[in-house]
């Protein structure tokens, strides 16, 4: 009895070990395909264009899908000076970075008090901020008031239209969310000041969603065409990517020296995914997850 109970154990036991196996191999192959799709559909483009960068544009016309048969950094060099592009990456670091540090500092200035409930009516003011977030931007009445304010055709006008997006809003409300109260507490019991506090302890530890925001935020701006086609007439005050769009049409016919240019505008964006990537589903994840919880109320200690 006892040697066909362990038997039927063991059966079992092969049994759960063979479906885990089988569900484990699934499991790979479902990564792999979905692996092979995306590296499909983002990869290869991207593996094309650096392909035809280095080709001689006479190359590229007697073969333009080959492998090149000389590898050359000529349309580098070349598109680097006819595009103009060292003065525009200037214009375009100016254009993310500036308004992605305003609009950091003040969405975290104005998301402290709302995550913690010390506005009245602070669930209905987050909703108003949230659904705002999901509203068109009206280009041409953005159009007309930047000519009645003086701010078209304008560096620092154009700053200051870009610098007060609030889409990062939603993410640092639900990071504070899960920050400790008992901090305000012994914050204000040491005499620490309101803004000593936000920088000193809040910032540090918001450090992924910060980060996540400013992926976007840096991303969104630097490849942001349409505006500076607006706003911007002035060849001086272009981005690089409304450089790239006049290059473009210029040299629309040498691919080579096109593929060089679109990788030099991207270079900077890669570089910044590749050194904050890692914040980047931390923070994602953090932010939405608390982020998806209403407001919540201070207790009475805290209002006393």
């Amino acid at each position: 009895m006892t040697a066909t109970v362990a038997a039927t154990a063991k059966r079992r036991t092969v049994a759960v070990a063979e479906r885990r196996t089988k569900r484990g191999a699934g499991w790979y192959t479902s990564q792999a395909a979905c692996l092979v799709i995306s590296v499909g559909m983002f990869a290869l483009p991207v593996i094309y264009l650096a392909v035809q960068s280095v080709k001689p544009y006479t190359t590229f016309l007697r073969d333009p899908t080959g492998l090149p048969s000389v590898v050359s950094g000529a349309n580098f060099s070349q598109a680097w000076t006819q595009g103009g592009f060292g003065r525009q990456m200037v214009n375009s670091s100016v254009y993310a970075v500036v308004p992605g540090i305003i609009t950091l500092i003040l969405g975290v200035f104005l998301a402290f008090p709302i995550s913690r409930g010390y506005f009245r009516h602070s669930n209905a003011l987050y909703g108003f901020f949230v659904f705002s977030g999901f509203l068109p931007g009206g280009l041409i009445p953005l159009f007309v008031e930047a000519q009645a304010l003086h701010l078209y055709n304008s560096m620092l006008g154009y700053l200051i239209m870009t610098s007060l997006a609030g889409a990062g809003f939603f993410f640092f409300v639900g990071y504070i969310k899960g920050i400790p109260r008992e901090l305000d507490e012994a914050a204000a019991m040491d005499g620490c000041g309101y803004i000593r506090f936000i920088l000193q302890i809040i910032v540090p530890q918001m450090k992924p969603a910060l980060a996540t925001f400013g992926i976007f935020g840096f991303i969104g701006s630097w490849n942001n065409l349409i505006l500076p086609l607006v706003m911007l007439s002035d060849s001086k005050l272009w981005p690089v990517t409304r450089g790239l769009y006049s290059f473009f049409g210029e040299y629309s016919q040498n691919w080579p020296l096109i593929a060089a240019g679109t990788l030099i505008v991207a270079g900077p964006v890669i570089v910044v995914f590749a050194i904050l990537q890692r914040y980047l589903v931390e923070g994602v994840a953090g932010g939405a997850m608390a982020g998806s919880r209403g407001v919540s109320q201070p207790t009475m200690d805290a209002e006393q």
